[in-house]
C-alpha cells in the first residue's frame, strides 16, 4: 500500500473515495463535513437523510455526486474528553471501518482528514499515531493508495514525523 500526505482541500483529490469527518446525524455541519457537502453538492445531503445517521466509531459509504472522488465515507469520531470515554477506541474504529468499507467495494485509493482534530478537539500527534497504525495494520487487497489530507503545513509535518521519511508529500 503506499502512502501519501497531501496538504490542501479534501475535495479537490481524485480518489476512488475521501473521508467525511461526519457528525451523528450526517446533515452537514462545519470544518471538512461542511466543505464535503458544499462541494458534492444537494445530493449528497438527500442521500444522508436517506440513511438517517451514524453511530461514533462506524461508517457509511454514499456517492461523491460533484466531487472528483467517487464516494464518500462518512465516519463519525469522537469528541476528545482526556481519554476518558472510550475515545482512542472509537477513532481506532472510525479506521477500520472506513478501510473495511473501502475494501469491500474494492475501492483502490481513499484520502482521510485528520478525524476528530477540529472542533472535536482530538489531540493531533495522538489521533495521528491512532490513524496510521491502524491503516498500516489493516490487512487489504484493494486498496493500494492511502492519502493522509492535513489543512494546514504544521498538520502535515506532525503527521509526516509520524509516517517518517518513507511518503511522498504533495501541496493542492
Amino acid at each position: 500500500m503506499n502512502i501519501e500526505l497531501w496538504t490542501g482541500d479534501i475535495t479537490k483529490l481524485q480518489v476512488d473515495a475521501i473521508v467525511n469527518a461526519a457528525n451523528e446525524r450526517l446533515l452537514g455541519g462545519g470544518g471538512v463535513d461542511g466543505a464535503i457537502h458544499r462541494a458534492a453538492g444537494p445530493d449528497l445531503l438527500k442521500e444522508c437523510r436517506a440513511i438517517g445517521g451514524c453511530p461514533t466509531g462506524e461508517a457509511v459509504i454514499t456517492e461523491g455526486y460533484q466531487l472528483p472522488a467517487k464516494h464518500v465515507i462518512h465516519t463519525v469520531g469522537p469528541v476528545w474528553h482526556g481519554s476518558s470515554r472510550n475515545e482512542p477506541s472509537l477513532l481506532r474504529a472510525c479506521y477500520r471501518n472506513c478501510m473495511a468499507l473501502a475494501e469491500s467495494r474494492e475501492l483502490e485509493s481513499i484520502a482521510f482528514p485528520a478525524i476528530s482534530t477540529g472542533v472535536y478537539g482530538y489531540p493531533l500527534r495522538e489521533a495521528a499515531e491512532i490513524a496510521i497504525s491502524e491503516v498500516r495494520a489493516f490487512s487489504t487487497k484493494a486498496v493500494r493508495r492511502v492519502v493522509y489530507v492535513c489543512f494546514d503545513e504544521a498538520g502535515t509535518a506532525v503527521y509526516a514525523e509520524v509516517l517518517g521519511a518513507d511518503t511522498r508529500q504533495q501541496k493542492g
